[in-house]
């Protein structure tokens, strides 16, 4: 069959919405995944089916934060109020000439000046909601990460990544709780960023890769076979190769030299003489690019600073030399993501298949500078997603000027007032799975009875 130059050269919006439309005719229609790759491959040409045939599951990095230093990023993506009041009690670093709305988000959102990613799209925006309560001091948060009846936002989203191929599904540096969810798979813990190198440096692999002559003829044999193998062409066949292929390519590396940070590294993430805990997340970050890079792992778990930052008003250099080292970090993961394929998908960047989370202990209260107390309006706490083009963006909820405490109804988006923060942590998990899931709320609701989440989410339609 000879495909039709019509579907081919079809280009963005009109491109997606016939890739959309295929999928769901050949499901009304009972058809076999494989059949319906193999239709578009034959009639729209092979690269629509490859990238038809692109995993429909993002990656993710969780940042749990622990022992009072989730306040930190109140200086990276602030409350709408406390950002603009002006107010020099609060716990905030500029004034509102320096804190600039953002402009084209769905909810209000205030860049600081050291906000990550102000000159990236729209997409690269971050959905903050109110979730969870206060839990001064734990290196172990999770009623921000709940989605209710005992699940887990972290083991869900584990179990919804687990159509994509990894050697380890899931990597956490302790401590943290991964939680409990249907079809999670174990996690690999590691006790420092620097771990997750060793993981892919033991003596039993280094004894395989030592032997490079084989490892590399074995390489070259398995693609030259590949390359005689007229199905290795067919749609059907992409997802078994992606595997195999990527398995032949890790016995000719040394995973462990691959993954491990540069000197240039160090420098890009603004890592060269930064304070231990600055320093342990961005080389978690910087080891988390390339693990996704070479498919190694679909998810990355890392502590979160883990510092107690009561007195940290008191030495405004100090603070500034701290936000301003997150916010080069948090930009140059950006840059390694966008330069990064997803190896899942050629015609993606890992910039747009990576979804972040960062939940805490307590945010601190944003009220009040003076020794920074952990107590939080309300006993409140939030859940903040960079939702890859799927959520909306913006504050949903938030502390108010006047002390009071906003929450927000996940059917439409907007404030409830004085709503205690607990109420909205399963939508706001929800949210993050729907981001993960690429906009699949038949898989979400696997794990999630709630409320329609629709006023959080980017509903994807045909």
């Amino acid at each position: 069959m000879t495909a039709d130059d019509r579907l081919k050269n079809l280009k963005g919006d009109s491109r997606r919405r016939f890739l959309k439309f295929a999928s769901a005719v050949g499901a009304g229609l009972a058809l076999d995944r494989s059949e319906v790759l193999n239709i578009i491959n034959d009639s729209a040409g092979t690269a629509m089916a490859d990238e038809a045939s692109c995993a429909s599951t993002n990656r993710s990095i969780s940042l749990v934060a622990g022992n009072g230093g989730f306040a930190w990023f109140q200086l990276l993506f602030p409350h709408h109020e406390i950002a603009k009041a002006g107010n020099n009690g609060f716990a905030y670093h500029a004034s509102p000439a320096e804190s600039p709305d953002a402009g084209d988000t769905d909810r209000p959102f205030v860049f600081s000046p050291h906000t990550p990613w102000q000159d990236l799209d729209s997409s690269k925006r971050i959905t903050a909601m109110m979730a969870g309560n206060n839990e001064t001091h734990t290196a172990q948060p999770t009623s921000a990460a709940n989605l209710g009846g005992g699940t887990s936002m972290l083991a869900a989203i584990a179990s919804i990544q687990s159509e994509l191929p990894a050697l380890l599904p899931v990597i956490g540096v302790t401590p943290f709780s991964f939680g409990n969810a249907a079809g999670a798979p174990p996690v690999t813990t590691v006790g420092n960023p620097m771990g997750m190198v060793d993981l892919f440096n033991s003596s039993a692999s280094r004894s395989i890769l030592e032997i490079h002559e084989d490892a590399a003829q074995y390489e070259a044999y398995y693609k030259a076979f590949l390359s005689l193998n007229r199905a290795s062409s067919r749609p059907t066949m992409q997802s078994q190769l992606r595997i195999t292929k990527a398995s032949a390519n890790f016995l000719g590396q040394n995973l462990a030299d691959l993954l491990r940070p540069t000197a240039a590294d160090l420098t890009r993430y603004g890592l060269d003489g930064a304070p231990n805990n600055i320093a342990d997340l961005g080389t978690g970050m910087i080891i988390a690019v390339k693990a996704f890079r070479l498919g190694l792992t679909n998810a990355v778990i890392l502590p979160a600073l883990r510092d107690d930052p009561h007195g940290a008003f008191n030495n405004m250099g100090n603070l500034m030399d701290r936000v301003s080292r997150l916010q080069q970090s948090f930009d140059a993961l950006m840059e390694d993501l966008a330069a990064s394929s997803d190896p899942a998908c050629s015609n993606q960047n890992l910039a747009d298949t990576t979804v972040i989370t960062i939940h805490g202990d307590t945010p601190k209260n944003p009220l009040n500078r003076n020794g920074w107390p952990d107590g939080t309006p309300q006993g409140s706490n939030w859940l903040y997603v960079l939702g890859a083009g799927y959520l909306k963006t913006g504050w949903f909820g938030g502390v108010r000027e006047n002390g009071n405490v906003n929450g927000f109804d996940p059917k439409t988006g907007d404030n409830v007032n004085g709503q205690q923060a607990s109420v909205t942590a399963p939508a706001a998990g929800a949210a993050a799975l729907y981001a993960v899931s690429q906009g699949d709320m038949e898989r979400v609701n696997r794990f999630y009875n709630g409320d329609s989440i629709a006023g959080l989410v980017n509903e994807q339609i045909l």
